[in-house]
């Protein structure tokens, strides 16, 4: 199974900045485990301007782009060099990839990003992917958040699973960090109703010819596929559309 795992800066450090040894090193377990049951796994893991405002001992986290910037450049070197010391005492080999905006706006170079990624899962490597911080600063290069990084990549190399951590529990019907009474939403059964007004929306406009991607799901697509009928076509691996 090829496996996408995405790790936030809360998880991994304090809010110092100083790693989250604990963290770090059972995440770096369990997903040494996973490689040695014969899993792929790739890591996007955030935390470099949390361990660069650690590393230069900055009395709180910048507000400003450019001391952001400069905690990145910093901060991802020691992310990787304590994920390749505690990757390595398992025997396994870390591989770095720095993206932006434009790698996986840009078809040539989102294929190159591919063609990469793909060859490093062949030679046993486990990548471990960030946004490139020290150069995505605007809506042009900026991804905007690693949630975001981590389903593109699940995208690109086509995997079978992606899992996001977190320092929440799961669903809240609001943040629970600001709204002490929010519920915890356990089981999502159902896509709820604006699904189904999308399509509906879609019909009306005499769209003729509508495709779904990766990310619609099987359920979103049936109920898509129920009221739009044949003008529903799914995005496949192979697909070739003339205009």
């Amino acid at each position: 199974m090829r496996i996408v795992v995405k790790v936030g800066t809360s998880t991994l450090a304090y809010a110092t900045g100083r790693l989250n040894i604990r963290h770090t090193e059972q995440l770096v377990k369990v997903l040494s485990d996973l490689k040695n049951e014969g899993h792929e796994v790739i890591l996007v893991s955030s935390g470099a301007i949390g361990m660069g405002v650690g590393k230069l001992s900055l009395p709180t986290r910048p507000k400003d782009t450019t001391t952001k910037q400069a905690c990145a450049a910093v901060g991802q070197c020691e992310l990787m060099y304590t994920y390749d010391r505690l990757f390595n005492a398992y025997n396994h080999t870390v591989a770095q990839i720095l993206l932006t905006g434009v790698d996986v706006e840009h078809t040539e170079r989102r294929v190159n990003f591919q063609n990469t990624l793909s060859r490093l899962l062949e030679l046993g490597a486990l990548p471990i992917i960030n946004e490139n911080d020290t150069v995505a600063t605007d809506e042009i290069t900026s991804i905007g958040d690693n949630d975001t990084l981590a389903a593109i990549v699940t995208c690109c190399i086509h995997a079978d699973l992606l899992v996001l951590l977190s320092d929440i529990d799961g669903l809240y019907t609001a943040n629970p960090h600001t709204h002490p009474d929010a519920k915890l939403i356990p089981v999502v059964e159902r896509i709820t109703p604006e699904v189904l007004a999308l399509a509906k929306e879609i019909q009306q406009t005499g769209i003729a010819y509508v495709c779904t991607g990766h990310c619609t799901g099987e359920q979103a697509y049936q109920l898509l596929h129920r009221e739009l009928g044949e003008k529903l076509h799914p995005l496949q691996v192979g697909l070739v559309m003339e205009f």
